[in-house]
């Protein structure tokens, strides 16, 4: 084995971790082994993926003749995505495969967690007591950051591959703390380990909000009073040994909810629907896609498309006139040019579903040969979902095409209304908007051109109304109404005026008409204030928009942990 370069652990076993040149000693390995009948371990296969036609035909050759105690192990970390599969076909197909599964549920990621250490860990460190209690935070720290990925955009705005690495260097972290300090360091630990360990995976602002969050209700002196529980239910054991750990995980731990990662119960409801709607997507796209759709059904494929095309070039209105559009304008203040932008980008779409429509339509006729475009086309108008090139000139949507569809017309309505005159709707629609940003900062120029502000100090003040969108028959003098927001992981109280609670199955109740308006930067009141993301659909990350700053009567930690958001779409 020396002579060969590699490691070797017993007389009938060979270990080669590849990587770096360790190609021919595996081949040389896998040679004696099968003339005697030993057995080879080869390590990160994924590491030299030129190198596997080689070892696919080694191994076909070594299948005949090789003692029949001879025996190769291979490992690999798991492919990204399907295209990066890389091990080939001929050796899976003459494998069993064995897969190591990420654990789910709460309790097998804490002793998942827990399993990374040994009663030696818990031992090696002077102060024990404060080791022990901030160890287990930890590994519950671990074990919610990890799961909670499953509850998707609510629970992360990406995903991020936490690793129990991670782990196990923060406890390291924690110990080295711990040995060179009297005094727990706190805010020490918990910046090491949420904006480094941990926090070094994160790329957005909100997630490393929610990482700090944790770790601030986590990781507090009250730990090591008793007085601390990680989950309702839940509080942090006291002082034990390792296997008094994972005994105390399997009596105390309450049932798997989302009450254990600070979410709301709807959480799960959303997350389950979500799961359902893949699931019968992929049923749906599965389906023959040149018969008729069965017993009692409207037709075939093309009938189906083509009535469907039909009805939506009738609903679809003209493309706005945008010389006469101008010409009416009187003054080009901030928000007739928002409506003239908004205007120019509604006319782009349109005039690409008119063209897309209008091509298909002639080629289910047989007038055009179907192109790849058109049948992309045929295919999403079949599967209700919204087309690609649609999207590409759109807006941020998960809608379904029927829902989609009927929201474009809506938003067609809304402008066509403002530019009869230009003059700014009562409460206006900031959902219907392509890109609501720009409104807003139409309302803070405004602002700033008749006070004669700054508007690089200038912040957006937002106070939500008691009344809806009906109440109001006329704009306000400064600022603006609007309206179309909905709430996802709480709701508005309109009679406490603040944050409460999301009542059991109401996963996204809207929110009264809200006032916003433009106000110096020195004079915002952020007291007992949770500063709210507001998104334009459930996706959030990429989808952000602004942020508002909601009133609460609780600890604003307690919406973060709960992914409390606006939605402009859902």
């Amino acid at each position: 084995g020396k002579k060969l370069g590699y490691t070797f652990n017993h007389r009938n076993l060979h270990n080669i971790s590849l990587g770096q040149g360790q190609e021919v000693v595996a081949e040389q390995a896998l040679d004696l082994a099968a003339k005697e009948g030993h057995w080879v371990i080869l390590q990160n296969i994924h590491l030299v993926a030129k190198w596997l036609s080689s070892l696919e035909k080694q191994l076909e050759q070594l299948g005949e003749g090789s003692q029949r105690d001879f025996r190769v192990f291979l490992s690999a970390e798991p492919a990204p995505c399907p295209q990066s599969h890389l091990i080939p076909q001929g050796i899976l197909e003459n494998s069993l495969k064995v897969t190591s599964e990420a654990p789910t549920g709460m309790q097998a990621n804490l002793h998942r967690a827990l399993d990374n250490f040994s009663q030696d860990t818990l031992e090696r460190c002077s102060q024990e007591k404060e080791f022990r209690s901030i160890l287990f935070a930890l590994c519950y720290f671990h074990a919610v950051v990890a799961e909670r990925r499953k509850f998707g955009a609510q629970g992360w705005n990406r995903p991020y591959p936490f690793s129990s690495g991670d782990l196990t260097i923060s406890a390291s972290v924690l110990h080295n703390c711990l040995q060179a300090s009297s005094k727990v360091p706190y805010d020490d630990l918990r910046y090491l380990v949420g904006e480094i360990m941990y926090g070094g995976h994160i790329t957005d602002d909100w997630d490393r909000r929610l990482c700090r969050t944790y770790l601030e209700e986590f990781i507090k002196p009250e730990m090591l009073e008793g007085e601390l529980c990680l989950a309702p239910g839940f509080p942090l054991p006291g002082n034990m040994d390792y296997n008094g750990y994972h005994q105390y995980i399997d009596d105390v731990l309450p049932p798997e909810s989302p009450h254990l990662y600070g979410l709301h119960p709807n959480a799960e409801i959303e997350f389950l629907t979500q799961r359902s709607e893949r699931l019968l997507r992929t049923v749906l796209e599965l389906q023959p896609r040149g018969s008729s759709t069965g017993q009692g059904a409207l037709g075939t494929r093309e009938e189906m498309v083509q009535a469907l095309l039909e009805e939506m070039l009738e609903k679809l209105t003209d493309e706005f006139n945008m010389a006469e559009l101008v010409a009416k304008v009187e003054e080009r203040t901030p928000y007739a040019v928002v409506a003239l932008q908004e205007c120019e980008r509604m006319n782009a779409l349109t005039a690409e579903l008119r063209r897309s429509l209008g091509e298909l339509e002639l080629g289910l006729k047989g007038e055009l040969t179907m192109t790849s475009d058109m049948e992309a086309l045929q295919n999403s108008l079949f599967l209700g979902t919204v087309p690609e090139s649609w999207l590409k000139r759109s807006y941020p949507s998960t809608a379904s095409l029927g829902s989609w569809f009927a929201d474009l017309l809506a938003r067609i309505s809304e402008l066509e209304a403002w530019t009869r005159d230009f003059s700014l709707p009562s409460t206006l629609w900031l959902g219907g908007f392509f890109s609501p940003q720009a409104i807003l900062t139409a309302v803070m120029q405004t602002a700033a051109r008749r006070n004669k502000w700054p508007l690089d100090t200038m912040t957006l003040q937002w106070d939500v109304t008691k009344k809806s969108r009906e109440d109001f028959a006329s704009a306000p003098r400064e600022g603006a109404y609007v309206h179309g927001l909905f709430m996802e992981g709480a709701r508005w109280d309109v009679q406490a005026g603040s944050i409460a609670d999301a009542r059991l199955q109401e996963l996204t109740p809207a929110m009264p008409v809200l006032f916003v308006r433009a106000t110096p930067g020195d004079k915002q009141d952020s007291r007992a204030l949770y500063p709210c993301p507001l998104y334009r659909t459930r996706q959030r990350g990429p989808t952000y928009v602004w942020t508002l700053n909601l009133k609460t009567k609780e600890s604003p930690s307690k919406w973060v942990l709960a992914g409390v958001a606006l939605l402009l779409q859902v």
